[in-house]
């Protein structure tokens, strides 16, 4: 796969719609897509007593403000959890691709220290689904097809098109 001058280029648009979009089914509102870290919806996340059965120790609201799911560190105060809240619009033209390594980096520090992860957004397949995969390629070396592949095992995910073009544009830059 590579470009003119013979270097890697990110796959094209069609193909990532094509992994999203095939064996489509009902995954769920809570899904385990790597070891320790879960994708769900904003219900999940408003759900102490499920988070507690989860075992989550830390959670990445990728809809975090006002107007959005408006939850914050107090709203898990009693309950120890360490958060990360992203005012992320789910929007094509929102450029989400400034959370990635804060994102990445919180994730895989809560890993690191066999913490349990849970990132969300209001549905629980675009802002959050786009940074988790964003994780998977800064952190754990996946391309982003791989990326896609091995969330897309365990949940239904659809970034939106300006945070599938960000996710190439983050492939491109790390195979370059």
């Amino acid at each position: 796969m590579g470009g003119e001058e013979g270097g890697y280029e990110a796959p094209p648009t069609c193909a990532l719609l094509d992994v999203l979009l095939k064996n489509r089914h009902d995954t769920g509102a809570v899904n385990q897509v790597w070891p320790g870290l879960y994708l769900s919806n904003a219900r999940v996340a408003k759900d102490k007593a499920l988070l507690q059965d989860l075992g989550v120790t830390h959670i990445v609201n990728a809809a975090h403000g006002t107007g959005r799911v408006d939850t914050g560190p107090g709203y898990y105060g009693d309950t120890g959890v360490v958060y990360l809240g992203v005012e992320a619009d789910d929007r094509k033209d929102f450029d989400i691709s400034v959370f990635f390594t804060e994102t990445a980096e919180f994730i895989h520090s809560a890993l690191s220290q066999k913490g349990v992860v849970l990132v969300h957004c209001a549905r629980g397949i675009s802002r959050s689904a786009a940074l988790v995969v964003s994780f998977l390629m800064l952190r754990r070396d996946l391309s982003l097809m791989e990326a896609l592949q091995t969330v897309r095992a365990h949940r239904h995910i659809f970034p939106n098109a300006g945070f599938l073009q960000q996710l190439r544009a983050l492939d491109t830059a790390l195979h370059h």
